[in-house]
């Protein structure tokens, strides 16, 4: 592969990886009126669709090429 496309391809999963770890950890804003709690339990799914993405990115960049 091209260095210039393994470089991207590593830059990309890292902010990948980044931004579905910020999406993970940080919580969903609770709206609480008394104590009724109008928030329901955070749903992880599409942060660790993100979270894949980036592994697989930095993981092709990271391929050997040809010789």
């Amino acid at each position: 592969m091209n260095k210039t496309i393994k470089t991207v391809l590593l830059i990309v999963g890292v902010v990948l990886l980044a931004y579905g770890i910020y999406t993970m950890v940080i919580p969903e804003t609770k709206v609480a009126i008394g104590d009724v709690s109008l928030i329901e339990a955070q749903d992880n799914t599409n942060s660790f669709i993100v979270i894949g993405l980036g592994i697989a990115a930095v993981v092709l960049s990271l391929v050997k090429g040809k010789s």
